[in-house]
């Protein structure tokens, strides 16, 4: 069935996702015959969002990762039971002594999809991890302006100052040579931005005239393909006969994008999907007495927090920053959203990251203080400002629209007039990214298990520019020297005691309010096997199945 023909059969279902007509369409797509429904394994999973981009250099959203990692491979992985970086579409590697160079051996004979007129004529190469790169890395790269592609992961690592060249050494083996060590490195790869995407793919669809195809039809090496997306509606795709782990147990996988908790609860009761994330605190325990559902539960690597645009008055005032800090009631603000599910947050790391620093103390709840403060900045009456939150739950955050409630009604207790603001999640992630906001509400889930990706992506000078990770703009020199030096050791003492410093730095100039750390919930059908929670908040099919 062609890509086009599929999307207009989905489009058909309407509203609901009877469990029955989307076996039906996915087993039509998935084998091009007249197989019936019962025929094929396809598992539903109601999605809380649409992702904000299918190329893994351009994706920027959870959301987007949980489709993208389903269709591609990186060159390594993290490994969550054994809590270590493991062999993916490279086999194995090597690390100079002087930790500059990362020699990768590519496993052999891996193979990638095919997508309507196009198919492979070879598996995959060195020049495809080359090619991955260099579109991120390189401005004169025929496809770095595909997309208008900002690789804004890529930039908030500073992968193009660390990176001194990419080599193919023969057809399997390529080398990466650093300016400098990077302790992070190794890990970073483990990203989506990472992934391995085809080289000859590209080289076809700019040879036609259609460079734009090879990131709305994209090509991976996965254990699905992807066969169609529908904004609001779903994306579909179905199992890889010829991936390089093995084929995956399901046939296919939809991802049935229902934004509302409840309506995605209810599509689980009635069996029009079979897994849900993130459901309503307050549903838990009638989740807990269904005994067709099953509740699973861990500590979030997780924060959420308020942060604060510095390029926007009169947020650029540190004594305003820690005045809305104190003027912000955190505990009631927990206690109501989270009850025993999360507890408050006072640094920019999760109390699980082997850098957090548990010496620091928290800015206190102080509104006589916070008013103080205010008055000695200028603003003894106040001032109006917007305050951003989030459309949609997400792991870090159950209710942001009720959150973004509380805390104005505080910020009103010391004159500060909030008025709220929201947008589609995609928009409002690339908004927040822009510096658009004043006060935006957001959280950050780590990607790995390194302080890196929580210090660096998120509070660098490099992610300070406009569409960078650094949502509040802030660029402190001596913060930035610190995480810079602490990349650069891989003495875990050392970086640790740097680690602690920057956390020091960041509490005294307050670019953010930590709110709070969560815990993460996911449903199950009883018919799931094999489904496990990532540390990272992705949402993994590779080794789930149904039972019979």
């Amino acid at each position: 069935m062609k890509a086009g023909l599929l999307k207009s059969g989905l489009a058909r279902l309407g509203g609901a996702f009877p469990i029955a007509a989307l076996i039906a369409v996915a087993a039509l797509a998935g084998t091009g015959a007249l197989q019936k429904a019962e025929a094929a394994s396809t598992l539903v999973f109601c999605s809380e969002g649409n992702p904000d981009n299918l190329a893994p250099a351009l994706a920027r959203t959870d959301t987007s990762f949980d489709a993208i990692l389903h269709a591609y491979d990186t060159l390594v992985r993290f490994d969550a039971e054994s809590k270590s970086i493991v062999p993916a579409l490279a086999e194995s590697w090597t690390i100079s002594p002087d930790g500059t160079v990362y020699t990768f051996k590519l496993r052999s004979g891996v193979r990638f999809h095919d997508t309507p007129g196009y198919t492979p004529t070879r598996t995959l190469t060195s020049a495809d991890v080359l090619f991955s790169f260099f579109r991120q890395w390189h401005k004169d790269h025929p496809y770095h302006s595909v997309g208008n592609g900002a690789y804004n992961y890529f930039n908030d690592l500073s992968m193009g100052s660390i990176l001194k060249s990419i080599e193919a050494v023969d057809d399997l083996t390529v080398r990466f040579t650093l300016n400098r060590p990077q302790a992070p490195f190794l890990a970073n790869l483990s990203m989506v931005f990472a992934a391995i995407t085809s080289a000859e793919y590209a080289d076809t669809m700019s040879k036609r005239g259609t460079p734009e195809l090879f990131d709305l039809e994209p090509v991976g090496t996965g254990a699905f393909q992807l066969l169609s997306y529908q904004k609001d509606n779903l994306l579909q795709y179905k199992a890889f006969e010829g991936h390089w782990a093995g084929r995956p147990p399901l046939d296919n996988l939809v991802f049935a994008i229902t934004p509302n908790a409840t309506v995605r609860l209810n599509r689980l009761q009635a069996g029009e999907c079979h897994v849900m994330p993130y459901p309503n605190l307050t549903d838990l325990p009638k989740i807990r007495n269904s005994p067709s559902l099953t509740l699973l539960r861990q500590e979030g690597y997780n924060v959420a927090f308020l942060t604060f645009n510095v390029e926007r008055k009169p947020l650029d005032d540190v004594r305003v920053r820690r005045a809305l800090s104190m003027a912000i009631d955190k505990e009631t603000l927990v206690d109501a959203l989270y009850g025993d599910t999360g507890r408050t947050a006072k640094n920019p790391l999760p109390p699980t990251s082997w850098g957090y620093n548990d010496a620091i103390a928290d800015i206190p709840y102080d509104p006589k203080g916070a008013s103080q403060l205010l008055a000695e900045a200028g603003y003894a009456n106040g001032f109006e400002i917007e305050l951003w939150h989030m459309p949609v739950a997400r792991p870090y955050m159950p209710a942001g629209k009720r959150a973004a409630e509380m805390m104005a009604n505080d910020l009103a207790q010391v004159g500060v007039k909030a008025t709220l603001v929201t947008d589609d999640w995609s928009v409002y992630m690339k908004r927040l990214m822009n510096g658009d906001h004043q006060l935006g509400m957001i959280g950050w889930t780590g990607d790995n298990s390194d302080p890196d990706n929580f210090l660096y992506t998120l509070l660098s000078c490099e992610g300070a520019r406009k569409g960078g990770g650094n949502m509040g703009k802030w660029c402190d020199r001596s913060f930035d020297d610190v995480i810079i030096e602490a990349k650069q050791t891989t003495d875990v003492a050392k970086r640790t005691a740097l680690y602690h410093r920057a956390q020091e730095i960041f509490k005294d100039q307050a670019p953010w309010l930590p709110l709070a750390h969560s815990m993460v919930f996911m449903v199950l059908r009883e018919e799931v096997t094999g489904y496990r929670m990532n540390p990272f908040g992705l949402h993994l099919f590779h080794h789930v199945d149904l039972a019979q």
